[in-house]
């Protein structure tokens, strides 16, 4: 049987000289990393998957981390190591939620529409923690930026030229969304969607 994963955190610094970790949470759930028991980690190139043993975890105010103690995670050097490697539990291991809760899983790929016009803005490609939650909404309607005119190249140095010509590509234009229910009044999973009532100017963004 092939275990599917959900993915609730990623450990971004060691802590301390023990072996500690801090981990940015991509979870609501306390429990996945205050309460005792297995967990995975993933590599961040290879993709590969360990099994570990959480010991212990405690969150820090104010900064929105945890800090967690693993089996076999004892010294600075060890806990270095597993810089960028993400925190993974069974997808099978889901706390039970409440009214107006959600998985992070559940809303990842849903469709955006604006409640009062009908017209579909975009879709959620990830849910990130900060106060209040915030849905990042990557728009269908990309606004275009147009090209600037090129600089005659004798008048830059050759170090600037050769970063002037390197190609980039357009990263997709985002919108961050609070996740609270009077700007997203409906969320339908089983439609694959949900409504937003964004307040004026919250989608400007030129």
């Amino acid at each position: 049987m092939t275990n599917e994963w959900l993915e609730v955190g990623t450990i971004v610094a060691p802590q301390g000289l023990r072996g500690e970790l801090r981990v940015y949470p991509d979870s609501d759930f306390p429990e996945r990393f205050i309460e005792p028991g297995t967990r995975w980690l993933q590599h961040p190139d290879t993709g590969a998957i360990e099994e570990v043993e959480l010991l212990e975890g405690q969150y820090v105010p104010g900064k929105n981390l945890y800090v967690i103690q693993l089996a076999g995670v004892d010294n600075r050097d060890r806990a270095e190591e597993l810089r960028g490697y993400k925190l993974l539990v069974d997808k099978s291991d889901r706390p039970s939620l409440e009214d107006d809760e959600y998985h992070v899983s559940d809303l990842v790929d849903l469709e955006v529409y604006h409640q009062q016009t009908g017209e579909n803005i975009g879709v959620v490609i990830d849910i990130l923690f900060a106060g209040n939650d915030l849905l990042e909404i990557q728009l269908h309607q990309q606004p275009v930026i147009e090209d600037k005119p090129l600089r005659d190249l004798s008048e830059i140095s050759r170090k600037t030229k050769r970063r002037k010509l390197k190609s980039k590509k357009n990263k997709p234009v985002t919108v961050l969304i609070p996740f609270v229910k009077v700007i997203v009044p409906v969320v339908d999973l089983e439609g694959g969607r949900l409504e937003i009532l964004p307040p004026p100017g919250l989608l400007e963004l030129l």
